[in-house]
């Protein structure tokens, strides 16, 4: 079973984000911030993560970027930044960071599925190009 990491401060939307994911058949983790999402990551090894990037403490960015710099064991985790932020600028920052997508709230469910669907494709491609090398 696929694990998701919802990671947003807002908890009625990450309440709600948590329960699409349960209903569609994903195993779902929860933090409330950066802090806590890489506390989670680092004990859990989620195999994806939806991640805020407005938050306290440690916002979305900031978190990509220390899993990037200090945590390369954990880089290959699809990470799917979430924002109100729609504008293509902020897009382009999130995608040139290292995220594997972006989504803009207010969130369609459908779009959300399907790029975990696109996630768990290059998952399950990496473990079996890993299984045969």
């Amino acid at each position: 079973m696929i694990t998701v990491l919802c990671i947003d401060d807002e908890a009625d939307i990450r309440q709600l984000i948590v329960e699409e994911l349960t209903d569609a058949g994903f195993a779902t983790l929860e933090a409330a911030n950066g802090q806590e999402g890489l506390e989670a990551i680092l004990s859990y090894w989620p195999d994806i993560v939806i991640c805020d990037i407005s938050m306290p403490v440690m916002d979305g960015h900031q978190l990509l970027a220390e899993i990037q710099m200090n945590h390369a064991e954990l880089f290959n985790i699809p990470f799917i930044l979430l924002s109100a932020l729609t504008d293509k600028d902020n897009v382009l920052t999130g995608l040139r960071a290292g995220a594997a997508d972006y989504l803009t709230k207010p969130i369609d469910f459908d779009l959300l599925l399907a790029k975990l669907a696109g996630c768990i494709a290059r998952l399950e491609n990496d473990r079996a190009v890993g299984r045969a090398l």
